[in-house]
């Protein structure tokens, strides 16, 4: 079975999408720290994705093995899951996910991550509609900007980072943009698509409202 859990920035796509995967015994697969995951490897390899060819870039996404263990992001056996939530690799990963070649092999990399599951819990951008378009379950988390702002601002203050809460509003509406507006796979829901939005809702209530969603399917 496939869950996809699609939505933009700060809707709480990855702690409902853990929690669901948790009740429901699935693994959990973030394709967004996917995304991040080659970001910061060209920040590390100090690599513009602009300035390289195609040829290029595909030598070098050949180098990346992605692997998730026990909610853990594994890049070529080193732990990025903290690395990776900085907002210098969160504004690059959008750029990247904007490249067609980067798209196509994490999408490749992607369905053979579910392929060895039987059950998935995958969340992401494109994930009904372009990853798994024939998905069992498919669910669209949405929240204000404002909203979404707020809790990226709280998260990274409590890990100690000196952040302002206006530029992560202005980071988080200029993304938005980017990711409705790309001509390859635009944040958009389909009609098969559930929508929640998560303003003003605890995590347990979206989680169960999923899962009864799930389970109808089932029956």
């Amino acid at each position: 079975m496939i869950i996809a859990i699609d939505g933009p920035a700060g809707a709480g796509k990855s702690t409902i999408a853990k929690l669901i995967a948790k009740k429901i015994n699935c693994t959990y697969i973030n394709t967004g720290a996917m995304y991040r995951a080659v970001a910061y490897f060209l920040l590390k390899e100090e690599k513009s994705i602009e300035s390289l060819k195609e040829s290029e870039l595909q030598a070098l996404l050949a180098e990346i093995n992605i692997q998730f263990k026990d909610e853990r992001t594994i890049l070529n056996g080193e732990d990025i899951t903290e690395k990776i939530r900085t907002e210098e690799v969160a504004r690059l990963a959008s750029t990247v996910a904007k490249n067609p070649l980067v798209r196509e092999r994490l999408t490749h990399l992607q369905r053979q991550i579910a392929k060895k599951e039987e059950c998935v819990v995958m969340e992401g951008r494109d994930i009904g509609t372009v990853v798994f378009p024939n998905a069992d379950v498919k669910i669209f988390l949405t929240a204000s900007p404002e909203e979404r702002a707020r809790r990226r601002y709280e998260e990274l203050v409590a890990k100690g980072q000196n952040v302002s809460y206006e530029e992560i509003l202005q980071q988080i509406k200029k993304r938005d943009k980017q990711d409705t507006e790309r001509e390859i796979a635009p944040l958009k829901p389909t009609e098969d698509y559930t929508i929640i939005d998560t303003t003003n809702k605890t995590i347990e209530e979206i989680a169960d409202n999923i899962i009864k969603i799930v389970k109808s399917k089932l029956s």
